[in-house]
Order: structure tokens, then C-alpha cells, then sequence
């Protein structure tokens, strides 16, 4: 079977989850909508699709199968609910919604409506992660005790929309961006959920009113402690995960590399060629609508991701650890 596929928002992700698409028979994008017209043009023009400037329209036109969201954080709710309703699946970017509370909206929508979600929680599909994850898995190094991640990089450029500075409208700020990222790593290479978390945030950051950087202490469900540090002010740019076993110690930068150490100097190790990230979370979502499954960022999962950004807030907040709200949910994962 061949999906049409609809993207809603035309930022620079699109191109991306275009170029996948153009490797993969059975999708057919048919569409893309932006309020910025000229945006959504110069991609309907480069890639062949019809151009809208309101995503509504587009999709009440064009009754595609997938919907591809890829707007500001605080648009997630209202375009995924509307799609879903419409009775297309969805590829939701993340994070999943603001809060826990939009989160749980969205699901009730999609189990409601009976069609797919998928969280674009990219991590799962880069080669250094899964090879990261099939050696853990393979207990070569031992039993996995900790984790320690950490992702310094400016975060103030002038690149960044300014909604990305707007708490109401992002949520958070590299916290909520890029931590959601880290947590997802963390929780997804221990095969456990965040269920406790002591933080401290700093909003030293000048430009709008969200955090620039915040450390915290994270307890999973495995008993596996982690910690993850994340600074947006200037400095040498890191984004990396250490991992420490019984047996030795792993170094792992994704998308560049992965090191291994099993008492001398870290070694790199081969990672296996495989296809593009987007090209395997497409292919996990048309099994997912194809089998009747949850995909691998099931939304369950990308909901235990959100309340363990939320947390970290409340946490710095109270000035004390906090538990993870994570609403009774299986996560799909079987």
C-alpha cells in the first residue's frame, strides 16, 4: 500500500522528512502547509507537492493518510487532535505536547479516532545509539551502573526562532529542546523510565523567559542512577554520553561515534552502515499502522518523556527531588 502524506509546517525538519521519504515506495507526499506562504512554496516546488498556507485546508482537501507534524511546541496539541479526528496517523516531532496534560489529550484523540502515532524521537534509529544499545543489551562490558550525559552548545543564536524563548510557547527552554533528547537517550539505552528527579536550572539567559542550562540527578526504574548537565551559554561545544559498567566504560557521541574501554584507553568500535534515521522511523511507523502495534516512541513513552522534562522544573522549583508523573500508562513497548 502507498500513504499520501500531508507535512504540517515547513521549517527546516520538512526538507528532512522529505529526502527520506524520496528512498521509500510506500510513501507518496502530496503536501505541505505553512502560515508562511513562501516557505511551504519553495518546498512544494523543490519536491513536487501542492503548497498550502493553512494546514486545516490542506488536509480537509487533500484526505491524506499521514500527517507529518512539525510545528512549534505549543501548536502540537491543537494540529495533532484535528488530524486525528480527520482519521490520519500521525508523525508527531517532539517533544510529544507542553505537559502532561496536553499529552494525555492527544492520546484519548488518537485511541479515540483509531488511527497511529508515532513521536519522532530520533535517537531510537542513529546507528552509535542502537550499536551502543546491542552491546549493553550483549552484557559484554558487564552490568550497566550508571550513566552520565552531557550536551553543552550555544543556545542563544540568531537562528533560534524567538517562540523557542517563550515558555508558553516552547514549554522550556534547552531543557525542554534538547533535554527531552537526552532523556529519551537515557531512558531508551537503559530500557527503564525516569522516576525520580533532583534538579537545579539557571536563568542567567537574557532573551526571553526561559532556562539557559540546568544539571540534574535522575533516578530510573531500572536502579540505574544517570545525571545529565546541559549548559546554552557560550563554551566548547560536548554531546555525549558516558556510560560505566562492572566491566569497563562507553563512550558515545551520536551520530559520530561510539568508544569502548574495558580497563585501558577508550577504543572506537565499528558501527554497522544502515539507512537514514528518518528512513527507519518511517519504516517502524508503516509497521505500526500495518500490524496493528504501537511504534517504537509509542505514545505512552513520549509521554514519560514530557512529565520527566516537567519535572526537572518542579524540582528546581520546590528545591527538592520530585517523583515523575507517569499517569498509569503502559508504554507499548511490549
Amino acid at each position: 500500500m502507498t500513504y499520501r502524506v500531508a507535512i504540517i509546517g515547513a521549517g527546516n525538519i520538512a526538507g528532512s522528512h522529505l529526502e527520506a521519504m524520496s528512498s521509500l515506495d510506500s510513501l507518496a507526499p502530496c503536501a505541505i502547509a505553512d502560515l508562511n506562504k513562501d516557505r511551504s512554496d519553495a518546498l512544494a516546488s523543490r519536491f513536487g507537492l501542492r503548497s498550502y498556507s493553512d494546514y486545516k485546508e490542506m488536509i480537509a482537501s487533500e484526505k491524506p493518510d499521514i500527517a507529518i507534524v512539525t510545528l512549534p511546541h505549543y501548536l502540537h496539541l491543537e494540529a495533532s487532535m484535528f488530524a486525528a479526528e480527520r482519521g490520519c496517523h500521525i508523525l508527531l516531532e517532539k517533544p510529544m505536547a507542553l505537559n502532561v496534560k496536553e499529552c494525555d489529550e492527544i492520546i484519548a484523540a488518537v485511541r479515540r479516532n483509531k488511527v497511529t502515532m508515532m513521536v519522532g524521537h530520533t535517537h531510537h534509529y542513529t546507528a552509535e545509539n542502537r550499536e551502543a544499545k546491542a552491546w549493553i543489551e550483549s552484557g559484554r562490558l558487564g552490568r550497566l551502573l550508571m550513566m552520565n550525559d552531557r550536551r553543552h552548545l550555544r543556545y542563544d543564536t540568531p537562528a533560534r526562532p524567538d517562540w523557542f524563548f517563550e515558555k508558553a510557547k516552547a514549554g522550556g527552554g534547552i531543557l525542554t529542546n534538547l533535554g527531552s533528547h537526552t532523556i529519551d537517550k537515557l531512558q531508551w539505552l537503559s530500557d527503564s523510565r525516569v522516576e525520580k528527579v533532583k534538579a537545579r536550572i539557571d536563568y542567567s539567559q537574557k532573551r526571553g523567559d526561559v532556562e539557559g542550562g540546568g544539571s540534574a540527578f535522575l533516578d530510573l526504574s531500572s536502579g540505574i542512577p544517570a545525571t545529565m548537565s546541559q549548559s546554552g551559554y557560550p563554551g566548547a561545544v560536548v554531546d555525549e554520553t558516558e556510560l560505566l559498567f562492572t566491566g569497563g566504560s562507553m563512550l558515545l557521541k551520536s551520530g559520530i561515534g561510539l568508544w569502548v574501554s574495558d580497563g585501558g584507553e577508550y577504543r572506537e568500535v565499528p558501527v554497522p552502515e544502515q539507512a537514514h534515521p528518518f528512513v527507519l522511523q518511517f519504516e517502524d511507523l508503516i509497521g505500526a499502522i500495518e500490524q496493528g502495534r504501537e511504534p517504537e516512541s509509542s505514545m505512552a513513552y513520549s509521554r514519560s518523556v514530557v512529565a520527566a522534562v516537567e519535572s526537572l522544573y518542579l524540582s528546581s522549583e520546590l528545591g527538592t527531588e520530585v517523583s515523575v508523573d507517569h499517569g498509569g500508562e503502559s508504554d507499548g513497548r511490549g
